[in-house]
């Protein structure tokens, strides 16, 4: 299991958490969490790459959230905590193996933004509705049609 999806995961979690250090520690958490729950996943409900996937977003913001976490961000010096984000970026073409951002590229600007914010950034519907400064409940509605609209976008890749 490990070897078919943690380069996928990884690349996930690193747009999260934006650290290899910390993508590493955290992929360890989310093998581990599947494992535990494996009896878990109902395949009535979609798929099991999916299913991986949620994991590993929520284990990684939940990392980011983490006391632990936040501690150690306010105690490391100046060079450790400023990244490099060229060095880190995984927008590129040729992490991109299944051409997800092509299909993003089929959404409109503004529910572009609300899938990279939540999915790739790590945001709550919350923070972003504080981040765009739109009511929360625009914010769900706005996301869940975004959501419905990419998955209808995504039947031409089953």
């Amino acid at each position: 299991m490990y070897d078919h999806y943690s380069g996928a995961l990884y690349g996930i979690i690193l747009r999260i958490v934006q650290s290899k250090e910390y993508t590493e520690e955290v992929i360890q958490d989310v093998f581990v969490k599947i494992w535990n729950s494996i009896h878990q996943y109902d395949s009535s409900k979609g798929r099991f790459y999916t299913w991986m996937i949620n994991i590993a977003r929520n284990t990684a913001i939940d990392y980011l959230k983490s006391k632990g976490f936040q501690n150690e961000l306010k105690n490391q010096s100046l060079p450790d905590f400023v990244y490099n984000t060229a060095e880190l970026s995984t927008t590129n073409n040729s992490s991109d193996y299944i051409g997800f951002n092509n299909v993003l590229e089929g959404l409109e600007a503004d529910k572009q933004e609300l899938i990279n914010l939540a999915y790739y950034q790590g945001y709550t519907q919350h923070e972003i509705s504080e981040k765009l400064k739109i009511p929360l409940g625009t914010v769900k509605t706005k996301m869940r049609n975004a959501l419905m609209k990419l998955k209808d976008l995504l039947k031409d890749y089953q």
